[in-house]
């Protein structure tokens, strides 16, 4: 699975590297709301948490489906509008968002009740009796909270839009403003190097510095992002948008809405972090430890290197079997071989599998 941008058409000055206020906020509140998706950030998030007013954190409450399931496209206004670009300041970005038309607005919000094709054109629901019932249904299913929202969402867009900027704004007060002037230097700094990448290397090292989820394919006509979802988007005379954060690893997104300009909204992080496994390797490595006869094996060669023969006489097995399971476990990188003398010695590769419970949760909210 992965989401691929076809971008045959672009040309290198359309792409474009630059951070975004706006799109950092909305991680900000994120890992507010779900800090267990951020360790880096849980004594901020904590102690933030605890300073904030209650009557900003009950507004807080009121929509965090916005942010908190989703990320929702309404971070990223500017994508919807042609050639457009983050426009430095949260108050020029939020009047970006002010642009949105009505469906526009209503149709990015309610990306969270999954009632919306997101890759192709949805309904227009604001017009469309059997499409506002739909999706109606589909907040209820998720609460009543989410419920109340859709149906103020869809009886009075602009009055919602409102709420929401005075609420980013109070956001932006409270706490925004001051970690923005803190992370602002850093996300600057990466958008330059990534651009001087651009400039002197090309698309395929930049993306690569990007992400190694994100590969450009031989023909250069293909952004593929290795993520546990299927998309598809079209770059045309837009352009292509990278928005570093800082607040939103390991969260890897994708903005491939019909009609939008695609994002790809990164995370910066330490360079000594190892890279994130595939979805292809970490399915190879759970399917791997799957089977019990490979789990008992793994069992030993956590301790000690072990030769075929010895591993079949422990286990009662012949030696093509352990050989067999073997080959499994290697081909899904938990295993590593050397040979001593006329002996193939077998470990289990620690480092891998103390790894996997992080690869597997970072594999999942990429």
């Amino acid at each position: 699975m992965s989401v691929r941008i076809d971008i045959a058409e672009l040309r290198p000055e359309r792409v474009t590297v630059v951070p975004s206020p706006l799109a950092e906020l909305g991680m900000a509140l994120h890992a507010l709301s779900e800090p267990g998706h951020h360790p880096g950030l849980q004594g901020w998030a904590t102690g933030l948490a605890a300073r904030l007013e209650p009557h900003l954190a009950d507004r807080m409450c009121e929509a965090d489906f916005l942010w908190r399931t989703t990320f929702s496209d309404l971070f990223l206004p500017y994508a919807a509008v042609p050639g457009a670009l983050p426009a430095g300041t949260l108050a020029a970005e939020l009047d970006q968002l002010d642009k949105l038309t009505d469906e526009q607005f209503v149709d990015a919000a309610l990306e969270f009740a999954c009632v919306l094709t997101y890759s192709t054109q949805a309904p227009a629901l604001l017009s469309d009796p059997p499409g506002r019932r739909r999706a109606l249904e589909a907040a209820a299913s998720r609460g009543p909270q989410q419920a109340r929202f859709a149906r103020r969402l869809l009886d009075d867009p602009p009055g919602v839009r409102a709420w929401l900027r005075r609420f980013l704004e109070d956001c932006a007060a409270a706490f925004f403003d001051d970690a923005w002037s803190r992370l602002r230097p850093q996300l600057e700094a990466d958008a330059r190097h990534k651009t001087e990448l651009l400039r002197r290397k090309g698309l395929a090292e930049a993306l690569a510095a990007v992400s190694p989820a994100v590969t450009l394919d031989g023909t250069g006509a293909r952004i593929t992002v290795d993520k546990l979802t299927d998309g598809h988007a079209r770059v045309a005379a837009d352009g292509l948008l990278l928005v570093p954060t800082s607040l939103g690893r390991p969260h890897l997104m994708v903005l491939h809405r019909y009609g939008w300009q695609p994002v790809l909204h990164y995370p910066v992080g330490p360079p000594e972090l190892a890279p994130p496994a595939s979805v292809e390797e970490l399915t190879l490595r759970m399917a791997a430890l799957s089977h019990p006869v490979r789990m008992r094996l793994c069992r030993h060669l956590a301790r000690s290197a072990y030769t075929t023969g010895e591993l079949a006489q422990m286990h009662g097995l012949s030696a093509p079997e352990v050989s067999r399971h073997l080959g499994v476990l290697k081909k899904a990188g938990l295993v590593t071989t050397r040979r001593r003398g006329r002996y193939v010695l077998h470990q289990l590769d620690v480092t891998v599998v103390a790894r996997l419970g992080s690869d597997f949760l970072e594999g999942m909210l990429r």
